[in-house]
């Protein structure tokens, strides 16, 4: 039997939802593509929910995720700011270091003793 735990980790700013997982997920697909719809269509979810979710992002931080271009000759897109890097960069530090706790906390209690 092969027994695992899993867990998740958000970032709440007075009760409301700011970042997780998936809106990781988001920043990092659109530092790839260089493109909001292009990370959508990648997490699989609409442009207007991913547009929604910057924006609340954004809203609830304080401070700009992702830097803009309207379409042109050269085409649109979508960049993170250096704020952005940053905040994701410390999320994913924080999620390795609680996924290692919790790891660590499960082979204690679930794999040392007998079921």
């Amino acid at each position: 039997m092969d027994i695992k735990i899993k867990s998740k980790l958000w970032i709440e700013i007075d009760g409301l939802p700011v970042f997780g997982r998936g809106r990781g997920f988001l920043l990092e697909a659109i530092d790839k593509h260089g493109s909001i719809n292009q990370a959508a269509k990648e997490i699989s979810i609409p442009y207007r929910k991913a547009w929604g979710y910057i924006k609340a992002m954004e809203e609830r931080l304080g401070f700009k995720l992702i830097e803009r271009r309207t379409g042109g000759k050269d085409g649109g897109g979508a960049t993170l700011t250096a704020g952005a890097r940053k905040f994701l960069s410390k999320y994913n530090a924080m999620e390795t270091g609680i996924r290692e706790l919790v790891d660590e906390k499960f082979q204690k209690i679930f794999k040392t003793q007998d079921l």
